[in-house]
């Protein structure tokens, strides 16, 4: 039966597997799935109402609800134990490998590192690496966080993707977890999005501007993003394997098939509690926004690409301190001044959401990341905040206490208990 806006919610996380004694990307999820259940499946259910299934590269491994939950209460102690589980599978390997959280591998080289999954649907990963050369960041190296939220019909699926639009330029401002690349603090907090952005130029049409168009009818948004996308496929590629569905690479895409939006545009935190406070903090804003409170459907149904890109960007790059000057954009969320930090309107939103961060201690991650910054801001704290390239022992010892907190369930700069 088709779920109705706010009935229950997909969450799907990405993690890379990495060599225990180096740190280097260790492509073996095939071999860590064959040790759970005797062959490397594609998709496995595991334990607690979550499953485990492999990603395009071989050295990520999806962790995810098997079926929508109505209440996410108790979501982060079920990923977590997962995660220990294939963190003992990993280690037991004759080469020990274990999970390293965030959103991009540090040091990685694409050209060199890449290794595609190689079993079942591996056709098709090699035909788009075949279409797109995925021996690179925006493919290989990128870990991060589905949120899939349900509707029915066009007037939910209207409500829905009109809150979403408004929403998701704010979101590396929370999440972002990818200021390495290359062994260099890029100085940008969210290079995971930066590169992905740009994964797919010689397509224009496949993720657009990351950003949707505004569009809130089933039959505009095929006319507008997904009748594109086919033509652009097909010119592209005769082999039938690619389906203009999976093409659609925006940073939240709509699925009438499934009656579901999915956000991609998170970047994954160094522990299920943090990702799914911030996806439970996510939720509660967006329940507001639907509701009309901050501003009527029809004045969130105007808000073109442009003016939205322009907030993404700024967040993409400084994360909680990106400045939004946007008086217009402010008031469509409540906001009644005309410049603020990022961060300071996610407390905003979260206060007129009721969403009880600083009460609540499954939700307290969120009042840890606005005092304290997002995890990319903490890592390169850690780093000393000095751009450019950084020694790889360094980065070896602030990505190893990365890897101990999704071991622990600490959030990165948090006092041990």
């Amino acid at each position: 039966m088709p779920l109705h806006q706010f009935e229950a919610f997909g969450v799907e996380l990405e993690y890379m597997l990495v060599d225990a004694p180096t740190l280097d990307v260790a492509p073996v999820v095939d071999r860590i799935i064959s040790a759970r259940v005797g062959e490397p499946l594609s998709e496995v259910e595991a334990l607690r109402g979550v499953s485990w299934s492999n990603e395009l590269v071989a050295h990520v491994i999806e962790i995810k609800t098997t079926d929508p939950r109505a209440d996410l209460t108790g979501a982060a102690e079920d990923f977590a134990a997962n995660l220990a589980e294939v963190n003992r599978l990993a280690a037991a390997l004759d080469r020990p490998a274990r999970i390293m959280p965030g959103a991009m591998h540090p040091w990685m080289d694409p050209r060199r590192e890449t290794r595609l999954w190689p079993h079942e649907y591996h056709e098709v990963y090699a035909n788009f690496h075949r279409l797109f050369d995925c021996c690179r960041h925006g493919w290989a190296n990128l870990q991060s966080v589905h949120l899939n939220l349900p509707f029915d019909g066009d007037e939910e699926f209207a409500r829905l993707h009109a809150a979403v639009r408004l929403v998701l330029p704010l979101l590396p401002a929370l999440c972002a977890a990818s200021p390495v690349m290359e062994g260099r603090l890029t100085g940008i907090a969210c290079n995971r999005l930066e590169v992905y952005r740009a994964n797919q130029a010689a397509v224009p049409s496949l993720s657009g501007r990351v950003i949707p168009e505004p569009v809130f009818t089933r039959a505009d948004y095929q006319r507008v993003i997904m009748d594109p996308i086919a033509r652009d496929v097909a010119r592209l590629d005769n082999s039938g394997l690619m389906k203009p569905d999976w093409m659609n690479s925006r940073g939240a895409i709509a699925r009438f098939d499934r009656g579901s939006i999915e956000i991609r545009v998170m970047d994954v935190q160094e522990c299920p509690h943090a990702d799914l406070a911030i996806v439970r903090g996510v939720i509660g804003v967006l329940k507001w926004l639907v509701s009309g409170e901050p501003c009527p459907l029809a004045a969130q149904q105007q808000w073109g690409i442009d003016p939205l890109v322009r907030v993404l960007d700024a967040c993409i790059r400084d994360a909680g301190d990106a400045v939004i000057d946007d008086a217009e954009f402010l008031r469509a969320l409540g906001f009644k001044g005309a410049c603020c930090r990022a961060a300071e309107l996610w407390a905003h939103l979260f206060d007129r959401a009721d969403v009880a961060y600083c009460s609540d201690p499954s939700l307290s991650p969120l009042k840890f990341i606005l005092e304290r910054g997002t995890l990319s801001q903490r890592i390169a704290q850690a780093l000393g905040n000095r751009r450019g390239e950084i020694a790889r022992g360094e980065l070896a010892l602030v990505y190893s206490d990365l890897c101990a907190c999704v071991e622990t369930g600490r959030l990165l700069g948090e006092v041990a208990h």
